[in-house]
């Protein structure tokens, strides 16, 4: 069946339902870009950064977050990294309220992508229900077994075609937000995990530094 003939058996319903698919597929390719380039660089950065910090060149590990800050655990470890001493409290208070501020970003067209799998199977049962209320609506009761009676068969077998588009749609669209649902958890808990470290970093810092202020004393 053609894209013409396709179109034609599904009815008007097939015309949000090729929206909601160029739709998702344009914001399926912005995702994997974003997590694709998060994902390659990330962790590296990172690590490096922490091994920075822990030889006490703060000032390399704040350039090397600056030159990485379209990555968001680079602009939550800056967020911290950058107060003027700041106490071991106000230091884990940054570090939790930008990883929050993160949250938006990381799950991104999330809610479009749960409207697009709610209501494409919808769009595609209304279809399917409009084509067999005219398949019907053409039918006559002394006409059984007639050549209207096959039209019939053919239209409910048509009407089929857009809860079949819906449901594609809707499970193509299903697959990679679940993944990207899969990411944003991973990408939580690496906050948690690296930002555990540089709060224990900075907290063993502050002690050697009140230390060294008592023994001057």
């Amino acid at each position: 069946m053609g894209i013409k003939n396709l179109f034609t058996a599904g009815g008007l319903v097939m015309w949000p339902l090729l929206v909601f698919s160029i739709l998702a597929v344009a914001l399926i390719i912005e995702r994997v870009k974003f997590w694709v380039r998060i994902n390659s660089r990330q962790s590296r950065v990172i690590k490096e950064v922490l091994k920075l910090y822990q030889l006490e060149n703060v000032v390399a590990a704040i350039d090397k977050l600056r030159q990485n800050i379209d990555l968001p655990l680079a602009r939550v470890f800056l967020a911290a990294l950058e107060l003027e001493e700041p106490t071991p409290e106000e230091f884990r208070l940054a570090l939790e309220s930008e990883a929050q501020a993160e949250i938006p970003i990381l799950k991104r067209f999330q809610n479009i992508f749960d409207t697009i799998i709610g209501l494409a199977p919808l769009f595609g049962l209304l279809g399917t229900v409009l084509g067999l209320i005219t398949s019907f609506a053409s039918l006559n009761i002394g006409d059984v077994g007639g050549t209207k009676t096959a039209n019939v068969t053919s239209g409910i077998s048509e009407a089929l075609v857009s809860t079949a588009s819906g449901l594609i749609v809707a499970i193509f669209t299903l697959f990679f937000a679940n993944s990207f649902r899969g990411l944003y958890s991973r990408q939580i808990s690496l906050f948690q995990e690296y930002g555990g470290q540089l709060e224990l970093l900075y907290r063993r810092r502050d002690k050697r530094g009140e230390k060294a202020y008592t023994s001057t004393k």
